[in-house]
């Protein structure tokens, strides 16, 4: 347990400093907003005609009405956290790539939810947008972070027992001092 909690705020810690780096920021963070905010556009363009997006902006050309994806919002911070969560682990390596790919999903997919919906909320009412924005989104994005960690946890295949070194389960002592 002790090995689990240092790797993972070394972990957290590392990551975290990293995302912040501005060329990180410029090469990574910021283009993979860009794409999500694209992929959100894709989405709310199957029931809505009229809406576009820009960079990490995504507006309404009737109402010209836009939000903006800024760090924070984008989901990796969720990642970040099951990241090192599940690379903390003591686990073999496919299954925390498989572990995180699908964690990866899951955060995405759930942020794409929180953005369009807010992206109508924002139309709707402000009062609620900043309340669904600020406290709701927020909790549900990181609480999805620790679900998939969860259940990741419990669909582990089985540790093998730790062998203590001892011959507690064999005989093979008793029957040596039996002969002599």
């Amino acid at each position: 347990m002790l090995r689990f909690s240092i790797l993972f705020v070394v972990l957290l810690l590392g990551l975290f400093t990293l995302e912040v780096l501005q060329p990180v920021q410029e090469a990574v963070i910021l283009p993979f907003t860009s794409v999500i905010a694209s992929v959100s556009v894709f989405l709310i363009e199957l029931f809505d005609d009229g809406v576009v997006s820009v960079g990490k902006v995504i507006r309404d050309l009737d109402s010209g009405f836009a939000i903006s994806i800024e760090p924070g919002c984008n989901g990796v911070e969720a990642l970040i956290i099951l990241f090192a969560a599940i690379f903390a682990f003591p686990a073999p390596l496919k299954h925390k790539l498989i572990g995180f790919a699908i964690g990866f999903l899951a955060i995405q997919g759930l942020n794409l939810v929180r953005i369009i919906s807010l992206f109508y909320m924002g139309q709707w009412n402000m009062t609620w947008f900043n309340w669904f924005h600020l406290y709701l989104w927020q909790a549900l994005i990181i609480l999805d972070a620790l679900v998939v960690w969860l259940i990741w946890l419990r669909m582990l295949p089985p540790r093998p027992p730790l062998d203590d070194g001892g011959d507690s389960d064999s005989d093979d002592g008793d029957l040596a001092t039996a002969s002599s």
